[in-house]
């Protein structure tokens, strides 16, 4: 997934960067709103508001043209009024500075999910392969060393995920949003009995590492162990 990150604020900009390369999306960064409009294309726009050059809003206007793209203002402008103008410009989201990375990543998994058919996204289908794991899509099937393995649609989908986002951590917050469509307590706990049937039948050769008070990670048995701790 391409993320194009267009902020002029260069401290801001390399935190963002990283923590999306991190999270194994594609990204690029820009620092005007002329530099915006001539990018390439992108799946999501994080877009700040107050650009040196132009009033973010334009651009936001611009994009609105590109129903392929998702647009998420992210701006300090917190007044209610400047986020409903942003929305009903056309923004997909709007996230208010300071904000947590895990909320933004959420925000962006909610406008990825809704941009999706106006995108044409195929890359989602696609098979994954990483080391002796095997998944399809399409079929929703599992392989570990050529052998199929028997998932119930939640383990399924919780197993996707982790793998589209390998070898980056995904938050506790991200899985129950994605997988379970919610937010409350007891679907966190729901979580932590997926994994541990997820585990029970990926066995040793898929590990899913525990980072604790963040959330898990696929981690193959050729990578360094220090970054996680194991339940």
């Amino acid at each position: 997934m391409r993320i194009l990150v267009v902020e002029d604020d260069d401290r801001v900009a390399r935190g963002l960067v990283t923590v999306l390369t991190n999270a194994s999306f594609e990204v690029s960064r820009v620092a005007t709103a002329a530099e915006a409009l001539l990018a390439p294309q992108a799946d999501v726009v994080l877009l700040d508001l107050g650009l040196p050059d132009a009033d973010g809003l334009g651009v936001l206007r611009e994009l609105r043209e590109r129903p392929e793209t998702a647009v998420i203002a992210v701006t300090a402008r917190a007044e209610e009024h400047e986020r409903v103008r942003g929305l009903r410009l056309g923004a997909d989201d709007y996230v208010v500075k300071p904000f947590g990375i895990p909320e933004l990543l959420a925000r962006i998994d909610a406008v990825l999910r809704r941009t999706r058919v106006a995108r044409g996204d195929n890359q989602q289908d696609e098979p994954l392969s990483l080391g002796p794991l095997a998944i399809e899509p399409d079929t929703r099937e599992a392989l570990v060393q050529g052998s199929p393995v028997a998932l119930t649609r939640k383990e399924f989908e919780l197993l996707l995920l982790l793998a589209r986002r390998a070898p980056a951590v995904v938050s506790r917050d991200i899985i129950v949003d994605q997988v379970w469509g919610a937010t409350w307590e007891s679907s966190t706990r729901t979580l932590d009995t997926h994994i541990a049937a997820l585990r029970a039948k990926l066995g040793t050769d898929v590990p899913i590492r525990t980072v604790r008070g963040v959330g898990y990670r696929l981690q193959m048995a050729r990578e360094p162990d220090a970054a996680a701790a194991s339940e």
